[in-house]
């Protein structure tokens, strides 16, 4: 059988590398993204930990292997553990179907690879 594991830190590299580009080529789009970026994950009435969460659910159902492993990483960095991590991605799998279970798998990988406990 052949291996079908991911290479998640593979995927946040080539997202750092495309915004990076991004940079070069337009930094005022390249900034403003990085401020809305880092705006939507700040604690406010939801700690960062959760929007971490949201966000991995949704990088989940919008079936985007960069975004669940970007924010797999992150969530575990806020503290997130493997169970939270997983119950995110079963919520996505119950409003995305079948397609959105399959990118459960990412998650998954990413947990394994960035230590999730």
């Amino acid at each position: 059988m052949a291996d079908v594991t991911t290479n998640a830190q593979k995927y946040v590299d080539q997202f750092h590398d495309l915004v990076q580009r991004l940079g070069k080529e337009d930094p005022g789009f390249a900034g403003a993204l990085m401020e809305f970026v880092k705006q939507a994950e700040k604690p406010g009435a939801l700690t960062t930990k959760t929007k971490e969460l949201i966000s991995i659910a949704l990088g989940v159902a919008a079936h985007c292997s960069f975004c669940i492993a970007f924010h797999v990483k992150n969530a575990i960095a806020e503290g997130a553990t493997k169970k939270e991590i997983l119950e995110s991605c079963l919520v996505a799998g119950l409003m995305g179907g079948g397609p959105a279970i399959a990118y459960i798998r990412y998650a998954v990988d990413a947990c394994d690879q960035f230590g999730a406990e």
